[in-house]
Order: C-alpha cells, then structure tokens, then sequence
C-alpha cells in the first residue's frame, strides 16, 4: 500500500508549544518536493515558512489559516493519491480525505519533527481525537455535527472573534456559504437594543491575544516589573548630521544605499558603547552575575502589522557606515514583511526605538528583556534654538535613555546619553575620540 505521511506541526525553537496557521501555500491536489514551503506560521516570536520534509501529493490540509494549533499536531497529508480510499458517494464535501485515510501509524510518534538547528519540545505528543459519530446540531435538525458551514478562512476567524457559532447563521452567500456581513449581523442580533440591519457595525471587536502580540505583552510585563528603570532625557541640535547626511548622499559610494537619520544616531550609540562597554551587558538574576559583551547585537524596534518586534543586527560594532546603512535597511524591510527569523529575534544587547516616525516628540521607552539599556528617538523639527548667540529656528531632537539601574547607575547612563548627543551635534568628533 502506498504511504500517506502527515507533517506535524514542529518546535520551531525555544520551546514554543504553540503557533496560528497564517496561510497555507498550497492546496488539496499540489505535487510538492521536499523542501518546498507548505505553509506561514506565526509563533510567539515571528512568521516561519514551514517546508515540506517529504514529496508527494497533498491529500488534506488538517488546519485551516487563522487556526492556532499546538507543537506535535498533523496540519498536512501528503502522500500518493491512490493510497486514498474512494469517498462514499452521499459524503460530504469536507469528507473527500476520511480519517482512515491519514492513519496515525503514519508518523513514528518518538517526537515531533523539528526545523533544521533547533531542538525538540520537551511535551508529550498527544493523538488526533477520533471524530465522534455525527448527531444533529440543536436548532439546525439533519444537520450533522461534522459538517461544518462553508465560509472561507477569514469569515471564520471573523466569527471566532465575534463568538459567533457558524452552524446558527443562515448563508446568503451564492454557493451557500457564510459571507462576512452574515456573521457581523448575527453578532448584532444577538445584542438587544442594537440596530440590526445589512452592513451595520458590529458593537464591539475580539481580537485573541496570541503571537507575536502575546510574546510583546509577556515581555514588556516582566521588564517593566523586574528591571528598575530610570529614563533620562537630553535634546540636541542635529542640524551638522543632517548636512552630513546630505553629504553622504552625493557621495558615489553610498547611491545605492537608503539613509537616514537613523544611521547617524546607530552610529552614535556603537561609539558611546565603545567608549562605555558597562551598558553593553545583562543582568543575569539565574546565574547572580553580569554579563558584558564584546560585541554590539544593536536591536532596532520595528512596528509591523502583527504587533513589534526587535530584530537585531549582529555584532553591528565591527560594519562599516556603509555596511551598517545597508544592514538597517534590509532589517526593517524584513520585519515590515513580517519575514524576520527567529534567530534575529534572540541575543540583543541594545535596542533603538524611533518613535519619532510618528510624529512624537518624545516617550519612556521599556527594555528589552535582557539589555542594560534602550534609546528613544524623537521626531526632529525645527524650534527656536540658541545659535552663536542669537535665537534661530535650528532642527532639534529629543533623546530619551532608560536604563536597568542595577548594572547602569546614572553617573554610567548620563556619560552614556551625553556621548550619544555630542556626536549627534558635532558628528565630525567620532574621528577624533
């Protein structure tokens, strides 16, 4: 007999013992190679291509996108077409892969499959409960609990957020399925006292807490309850970096590479880190120790469509200027895309978050787990300065530094910030000191 395999969902790293299905890239009928990417997952931590770790023919998808599933369960068949046995001809159209026809003897059950350089979860794998036998839906009579409504996968996640049972909303759609403004009006109906009408807004929006989301909620909970924070503040005329930058623009060498004020500040900080390795460190509370780093892994905040993240830059110390403008603006296009690895999500040893994109002067920033230290960048803008003795309209910026007080004291923080600023000011001083 031909063999059907079913693709658990493995540990992608650190342990994670769940993940959402974001998109499949492939549908019932695909022939697909080994390695080929099946299918987006979302993690605590990023968005992960899963590939496929044997060819053949997809015979069921076993999770449908928006589903949150646990580590060790089977999301795929794949195998030979003619393992399947044929569909009874009153089956339903969901039932055209049966359970007999994913077997759980398919997969050895030793331990779940896990990416190449990660390890296994330590959790027990537990078997796919056996359908139970169809019995009628109450309210919907001869309508068997196993077959569910057609609705495509948003209109699901849709009626998962607003607690809308699907087997109760009558379709209007025009192949009989579930349409999205059917879910909003059942969820108004079911409010007393609210209009209900087609196209009416739904009175209120669940959104579950779960990936990155969750991860984001989790870790800026246990920084800002474990780490004493202190934030210290310092506004500084940038108006000799932006002539730099200007510069460097019409230089040949830099045509090809994306600057921004964000360079010159990076800059800054590797300077002021050299100059201050103490702040380039972590609080070990597990070991009772402080660890400090020779090398800058400098995080740069990035807000994307699934909630912030902070990818890093390895050893971001040793680029070049050029080097470093280049690394940034890859970073940033990959978290935007919602395509950075797991492993540019660990090992961070100082973070720069610019708020200043949107319009804000300034803002206490949180650590990263972790890191001794974060910079807040502020919007630049033009104020009144005091300039060779006269007021002037001068393009300013606020800097905000907080620091984990037990390895950063303020006399360690308030050089730090200072040396941030000055090069920002007189950016010409970093090839002198």
């Amino acid at each position: 007999m031909a063999e059907i395999n079913q693709f658990r969902l493995p540990d992608v790293g650190e342990g994670l013992t769940e993940a959402e299905i974001v998109a499949w890239r492939v549908a019932v009928g695909d022939t697909v190679l080994t390695n080929d990417t099946l299918v987006e997952v979302e993690t605590a931590k990023a968005v992960v291509e899963l590939p496929s770790p044997f060819p053949g023919t997809v015979l069921a998808l076993l999770a449908e996108a928006g589903q949150t599933v646990q580590v060790g369960t089977p999301i795929v068949a794949i195998g030979d077409p003619a393992a399947v046995p044929a569909a009874p001809a009153a089956a339903a159209p969901e039932a055209a892969v049966p359970e007999a026809a994913v077997p759980e003897a398919a997969v050895p059950e030793e331990r779940p499959e896990v990416l190449v350089g990660y390890g296994p979860t330590r959790t027990t794998v537990a078997r796919r409960p056996r359908r139970s036998p169809a019995v009628p839906v109450p309210g919907r009579p001869g309508v068997p609990a196993s077959r569910r409504p057609l609705a495509p996968p948003p209109v699901r996640k849709l009626a998962r957020n607003l607690g809308v049972d699907l087997t109760t909303v009558e379709p209007t759609g025009t192949r009989g399925h579930v349409t999205r403004q059917d879910v909003q009006q059942a969820s108004e109906n079911r409010r007393p006292g609210r209009p209900a009408g087609p196209g009416a807004p739904p009175a209120e929006i669940r959104t579950p807490i779960q990936g990155i989301r969750k991860r984001t909620a989790a870790a800026v909970v246990a920084s800002a309850f474990t780490a004493p924070h202190v934030t210290e503040w310092l506004t500084v005329d940038v108006k000799r970096s932006l002539r730099l930058l200007e510069t460097l623009r019409d230089d040949p060498s830099y045509r090809d590479v994306r600057l921004t004020p964000l360079l010159l500040i990076a800059r800054a900080v590797l300077h002021a880190l050299a100059a201050h390795p103490e702040a380039n460190a972590s609080w070990r509370a597990d070991t009772n120790e402080i660890v400090q780093f020779r090398d800058v892994n400098l995080g740069i905040a990035a807000a994307t469509p699934r909630g912030l993240v902070v990818p890093n830059i390895p050893a971001a110390n040793r680029l070049t200027a050029r080097a470093l403008a280049a690394a940034l603006a890859e970073l940033t296009a990959t978290a935007r895309a919602g395509k950075t690895t797991t492993e540019r999500l660990r090992h961070g040893t100082f973070t720069i978050t610019n708020f200043g994109v949107f319009g804000v002067d300034g803002a206490t920033p949180i650590l990263n787990p972790g890191e001794a230290a974060i910079l807040g960048v502020g919007r630049i803008a033009e104020r009144p300065w005091a300039h060779k003795g006269k007021v002037r309209l001068r393009p300013v910026l606020t800097l905000a530094l907080s620091f984990d007080h037990r390895l950063v004291d303020g006399e360690l923080g308030s050089e730090l910030l200072a040396h941030i600023g000055r090069l920002l000011e007189r950016p010409e001083l970093s090839i002198v000191t």
